[in-house]
């Protein structure tokens, strides 16, 4: 089967899948876009990314030639085309002068392995900077550069991921996910105005852990709060929860996944294998 990406209104192969690269608007990565993962064919959590996308688009003066509705029905289109079972999918919005790019690209999921949750995450703090009073610091735009770079950093020194703090020098959130730590059974996550992403995966594991009894604090936290915690982990939307066992170099809780961390790691991935119920999946509850 022949691989097929959509763009703007039609199922092409990806040679085929071109625009002008000559667009001011596209140098400048005007465009927002969200990264989903389909599970069984179901899109998991589509509505989610779909209110997400179309008020970042708003937000950067975006305005899509099609309606939440009918890209739903592109992208298990496109899903279903490609004959992935499980899959990752990217949805993204172009501007340019003359019109919106709307592009979806969907490629095989590459799992994490059961020794890399077992293992957790190593992190490091990075020396690059999120401004959180920046207008566009809580959108998922195509301009990727400040994370790249810090994920990059983490890499070299030997880390899995790097947590980017804000001007503050308080916690904003990973390279490419969302931070929380439990300490004395709380479970602490940085406020949306702390610069972070506001993620699909953040608010569903929020949910579950409501859900479970734990009570929830969104706010300021500095490194040494993810330091002294005991225990801490990752969201995001390909790896749900990954536990992270030491900051710096230094063990975060007994350096091990924690027990709240492995229960909710557990919670997810089973709000994930039913997909028989579509609508669970789908809307996040």
């Amino acid at each position: 089967m022949s691989e097929k990406v959509f763009i703007n209104g039609k199922f092409l192969l990806p040679a085929q899948a071109v625009f002008t690269a000559l667009e001011p608007e596209l140098f400048s990565g005007w465009g927002v876009f969200e990264t989903m993962r389909a599970v069984g064919n179901t899109i998991v959590f589509l509505p989610l990314h779909m209110k997400r996308i179309f008020a970042a688009a708003r937000r950067l003066k975006i305005a899509s030639p099609y309606s939440s509705s009918c890209l739903s029905r592109a992208i298990a289109r496109v899903v279903l085309l490609n004959g992935y079972k499980d899959a990752v999918v990217r949805l993204s919005f172009y501007r340019s002068a003359a019109v919106v790019h709307t592009v979806i690209t969907v490629k095989p999921y590459k799992a994490y392995t059961r020794r890399q949750y077992g293992k957790g995450f190593r992190g490091c703090v990075s020396s690059f900077r999120q401004d959180e009073y920046c207008p566009f610091a809580q959108v998922k735009t195509t301009s990727r550069l400040l994370f790249q770079l810090a994920y990059s950093e983490a890499r070299k020194r030997g880390y899995d991921e790097a947590l980017i703090l804000n001007s503050r020098g308080v916690v904003a959130e990973g390279s490419r996910s969302n931070i929380f730590m439990v300490k004395n059974k709380l479970i602490m996550t940085p406020a949306v105005s702390c610069g972070c992403l506001p993620g699909i995966t953040r608010a569903v594991v929020i949910g579950l852990a409501g859900k479970q009894g734990y009570k929830i604090i969104e706010g300021s936290f500095d490194p040494a709060d993810a330091r002294s915690a005991d225990e801490a982990f990752l969201t995001n939307s390909l790896m749900g929860v990954m536990p992270l066992v030491s900051l710096g170099g230094r063990p975060i809780g007994g350096g091990i996944p924690g027990s709240i961390t492995k229960g909710l790691m557990e919670r997810y991935a089973a709000l994930l294998l039913k997909r028989s119920s579509n609508k669970a999946l789908c809307s996040g509850e």
